[in-house]
């Protein structure tokens, strides 16, 4: 009996241990996925030992305990609050996060920050695709590349590990996922210093300020919430080819307010500005005519750019590089960093130009030629180049004069006469002409030989009537020749005053006419002649001579008297000519008639006839006048 009351008795006293269990845990189920306090039993290398009043303890990673980068401070005996994940997990343990309980505590925190639009402070510690990661305090943020900084960050080292302020972008809690942007906070500082800062900003004010960035074109200064541009022509009064040859990322400088806008906020900055200007005096110094050794520090394609000293500079044109390059560059006959000689051809210290002379500090070679040859010598030189205007022949080893296409021969100006030189022979030339100004020398060919035509030309001016022969039958006009040699042109137009007999085809080659020169060039030995003005000018000599129609006289009547008086001239001339002609004949044959009737016995019977025959002369001439 006393046996059966002891079962009872362990039975009731099980169920009511049974009871307070589950009483117990009962209260503890809403522990689950909240946060409680704990108290630290034990730490050893890798776990921290929690309990939170639970049928067991719970194992937490020694790193949870502690931030970024730093080692954890706990020990037993330490309260903290931790997250319960779940009451036990297969082995019986308390399953606890020191890292979700401190999030969930941040978290209350951070969404109040961010509905207020308050920053946050937060410390960059790893990197991750697409940006960086942040810790807040206990929750972990990202942080996009776009977002560290105003401007692209190349090295984001010196930020990390540093407490710094940062807006919250974007929160999602049932994800845990935060989005924060430092260069939020970067603007809303840099608006707040540049208003203050431009308000003090004036002209030819000097601050200092740092090197943000540099590219090809110059470097932008922060000048303390406001950026400036430093133009490269600003950097320094000698020539910089690239701001980063003088300046570097985050450099210090002192730079002067060149331009400010304050309607469009642009600030223009110069470092040049605070040193003395080289330019000052620089006619005093540099004179024309002198010459002076200097650093070629740019080559372009129109010519070199040559340092005479800091900050002044000089170019040298391609045309004043070489006496005998032309249409080369200046790359060929210069390079970067030469010491070259040069003479100051002009100075304008208001434009703060020089312009330089290479060639000038060397022998002109036409000079030299034009001293050792003059006008009219002859010479053999090689042909160098042919062209479509003439040939060059070589003067000196660098220089070559020009035979133009019209002067090479008297007969033949046309390109065909140049298919009889080659490159590379020797021609036989003639000076004409020397320019070493202008680096010239004219030749020619033809100035060799007389002009074949020089006959000819001469007796020949403008408005003469000449004989000429018909040498080609065109379809607007006919060639024809005059002294065998001078070629000459009728057109349609002056082939008749009459329009119908101004035709080509009315005339034969061989045939010979009457023309009057119109023009004459002496260069081509080409001549215009024109038969209408001819008959033009006879028609007004016969009106002159013989009367006009408006006296009652015909057109006709007129020309026919004048044709007729001239065909009577010309039978007198020729009367005249034939009388010339057989004069002497007669006179010689009256001659030796009379020595042969000229006898000793006849000459008294002649003596005494010459009386009387002089009588009857006289009495002949006195009857006629009457």
């Amino acid at each position: 009996m006393a046996h059966v009351a002891a079962n009872l008795q362990d039975k009731n006293d099980s169920k009511d241990f049974e009871a307070l269990l589950t009483e117990s845990l009962k209260g503890q189920e809403k522990f689950t996925g909240t946060v409680v306090k704990g108290t630290v039993i034990a730490v050893d290398s890798e776990f921290v030992i929690v309990d939170v009043g639970l049928k067991s303890e719970g194992r937490i990673p020694k790193q949870e305990f502690s931030k970024p980068g730093e080692d954890p401070e706990i020990k037993a005996g330490d309260a903290v609050e931790v997250f319960v994940e779940k009451m036990e997990d297969r082995n019986g343990e308390s399953v606890l996060s020191r890292e979700k309980a401190r999030r969930e505590e941040v978290w209350i925190e951070l969404e109040k920050s961010h509905t207020d639009n308050e920053r946050v402070t937060g410390i960059i510690f790893g990197r991750v695709k697409g940006g960086f990661t942040v810790d807040l305090g206990g929750a972990v943020a990202f942080l996009p590349g776009s977002q560290v900084d105003i401007r692209p960050v190349r090295d984001v080292t010196p930020l990390m590990g540093n407490p710094q302020p940062f807006h919250i972008l974007k929160m999602d809690r049932s994800r845990g996922n935060i989005v924060v942007s430092r260069r939020a906070v970067l603007e809303e500082s840099r608006e707040e210093a540049k208003s203050d800062l431009l308000d003090t900003l004036k002209e030819g004010q000097v601050i200092p300020g740092v090197v943000k960035n540099i590219t090809d074109y110059g470097a932008f200064v922060d000048l303390g919430g406001v950026d400036g541009l430093l133009h490269v022509t600003d950097i320094s009064w000698k020539r910089v080819n690239h701001p980063s040859e003088v300046l570097q990322i985050g450099q210090s400088v002192d730079v002067q307010i060149v331009r400010f806008n304050e309607e469009t906020q642009r600030i223009s900055l110069g470092m040049k500005q605070l040193e003395d200007d080289p330019w000052k005096g620089v006619t005093d110094t540099y004179t024309v005519g002198v010459k002076f050794t200097g650093r070629v520090t740019n080559i372009a394609d129109y010519g070199a750019f040559v340092e005479l000293e800091d900050g002044i500079e000089g170019l040298v044109h391609v045309s004043e590089m070489s006496w005998v390059k032309k249409n080369i560059h200046p790359g060929k006959i210069v390079s970067t960093s030469q010491e070259v000689e040069v003479m100051v051809l002009d100075v304008d210290g208001d434009k703060r130009r020089i312009s330089l002379g290479l060639k000038q500090c060397q022998e002109n070679p036409w000079a030299a030629f034009a001293e050792s040859h003059k006008v009219g010598d002859t010479f053999e030189g090689e042909i160098r180049n042919i062209t479509e205007f003439g040939l060059f022949i070589a003067l000196t080893e660098d220089i070559d004069g020009m035979v133009h296409l019209s002067d090479i021969s008297w007969e033949d100006q046309t390109e065909e006469i140049l298919k009889g030189f080659t490159k590379d022979e020797k021609a036989k030339v003639k000076i004409l002409d020397m320019d070493p100004d202008k680096e010239r020398v004219a030749l020619g060919i033809k100035q060799l030989t007389d002009d074949p035509f020089k006959g000819a030309l001469e007796g020949m001016a403008k408005g003469a009537v000449v004989t000429c022969t018909v040498s080609e039958i065109q379809d607007k006009a006919i060639e024809v020749t005059i002294n065998d040699g001078i070629t000459g042109t009728i057109k349609k137009a002056d082939l008749s005053r009459e329009r119908s007999e101004q035709r080509p085809d009315r005339f034969a080659v061989g045939e010979k006419l009457d023309a009057k020169i119109l023009t004459m060039d002496k260069k081509t030995r080409k001549v215009t002649l024109s038969i209408k003005a001819r008959e033009i000018d006879e028609d007004k000599q016969a009106m002159k001579q013989f009367g006009s129609t408006e006296s009652g006289a015909s057109l006709g009547d007129i020309l026919g008297a004048a044709l007729q008086e001239k065909e009577g001239k010309n039978k007198e001339d020729a009367a005249d000519a034939e009388a010339k002609e057989e004069k002497p004949k007669k006179k010689a044959a009256a001659k030796k008639k009379a020595d042969a009737d000229d006898a000793p016995e006849d000459k008294a019977e002649k003596k005494e006839k010459a009386p009387a025959k002089k009588k009857k002369a006289d009495a002949k001439a006195e009857g006629e006048e009457s």
